[in-house]
């Protein structure tokens, strides 16, 4: 199960991060549509500080982790912020027997929303 663990701590779950730029770069798009693609969940940034960092696991292969947006969603309908959402995403789980954005890269999308469904705050 699930485990509260602070933001601070959190972030350290996370081995890369990519700036707004370096993310754009790596996605060979304008900066702009980054944003764009950070207000509709298709990929999360959290502010460390004063900079809106983007962890570098959700793209892949030149692109935003396709079932990443759906999963943000589900997370954020069910109460959790985005820096919740991303240190759920980062945490190991038992019953995934990996992290759930692993499983999210692996394309176990069903299993991942399964386990979203179960959270409680």
């Amino acid at each position: 199960m699930w485990q509260s663990i602070s933001v601070k701590d959190s972030l350290d779950l996370v081995k890369d991060w990519l700036t707004i730029e370096q993310a754009a770069e790596l996605l060979g798009i304008p900066k702009g549509k980054v944003n764009r693609l950070l207000e509709d969940y298709s990929l999360v940034a959290v502010n460390l500080d004063g900079k809106l960092m983007i962890p570098a696991a959700l793209i892949v292969s030149g692109e935003p982790l396709a079932p990443l947006r759906g999963t943000i969603i589900m997370l954020l309908d069910s109460g959790y912020s985005i820096e919740e959402s991303v240190t759920w995403l980062f945490t190991f789980s038992e019953v995934l027997q990996q992290t759930p954005v692993q499983s999210l890269i692996e394309g176990k999308k069903s299993p991942v929303r399964r386990l979203a469904q179960m959270l409680d705050i």
